[in-house]
């Protein structure tokens, strides 16, 4: 009798995850594409909404989100520039995950041990 295995299927929806989940991992991804998934930012509002997270942190977290179709990067041409950042449509798919983490926080989340929110580490 010859066993039948979804090992292959496994394998590949396994690798699938994987670049998925390399899509939105990163220090500050998850929090700028919840900021995001609210409404349209800039850069600066950004920047704000975070704590701790440092300029260049968060340039090279938008650029990946872009460069991975999650982001657009809308540049204006006014002086000063304004530069917004959105979800694509692509990332709109996110939205109900995000949602569900968001209730899945409000049942567990006083039951798991508060740690600090991490902040940038400054030269002295």
């Amino acid at each position: 009798m010859e066993k039948k295995t979804n090992s292959s299927n496994e394998t590949n929806m396994h690798e699938e995850m994987r670049r998925a989940f390399s899509m939105l991992s990163g220090k500050w991804k998850l929090e700028i594409m919840w900021l995001l998934n609210g409404r349209v930012h800039r850069f600066g509002e950004l920047r704000k909404a975070i704590p701790g997270v440092t300029q260049h942190m968060l340039t090279n977290q938008l650029r990946e989100l872009e460069a991975d179709g999650l982001v657009s990067r809308t540049v204006f041409a006014e002086v000063p520039p304004r530069v917004e950042y959105a979800m694509t449509d692509k990332a709109r798919g996110l939205g109900p995950m995000m949602h569900e983490l968001t209730l899945w926080w409000e049942v567990h989340g006083a039951s798991i041990p508060h740690r600090k929110a991490p902040s940038a580490k400054r030269k002295s």
